[in-house]
């Protein structure tokens, strides 16, 4: 696999999701990552990025309800969203951070219901 991931679903708007991102070795390890989404209609946007070493950044639509994290020995990373409002309906990819992004996945779907 080199970019998946996993977790979407319904939920109610105030609830919460943990997505995965299960990715390759070569793209993972020692690299930066980041999670976009893309509503309909809308471009493709930047969520949150972290650091090989755990350093993170957040859009700030969403600062103070989602968290990046990584597991480095799993090659796997994580956002875990509380608070959830309609407008974060979109489906959620994966990649590299801006400027360093490789193959998109299929994404995850979130959709977030008032």
């Amino acid at each position: 696999v080199q970019l998946q991931a996993s977790g979407g679903g319904l939920v109610q708007a105030g609830g919460s999701l943990r997505l995965s991102c299960a990715a390759s070795r070569s793209i993972f390890s020692n690299r930066a990552m980041g999670w976009y989404r893309e509503a309909p209609g809308k471009r493709r946007e930047l969520v949150a990025t972290i650091s090989s070493g755990g350093t993170t950044n957040y859009a700030d639509s969403v600062k103070g309800r989602f968290t990046i994290s990584r597991d480095n020995a799993k090659n796997t990373m994580y956002l875990q969203m509380n608070s959830l409002k309609p407008e974060d309906t979109a489906v959620y990819y994966c990649n590299g951070p801006p400027g360093f992004t490789t193959y998109w996945g299929q994404g995850t779907q979130v959709t977030v219901s008032s």
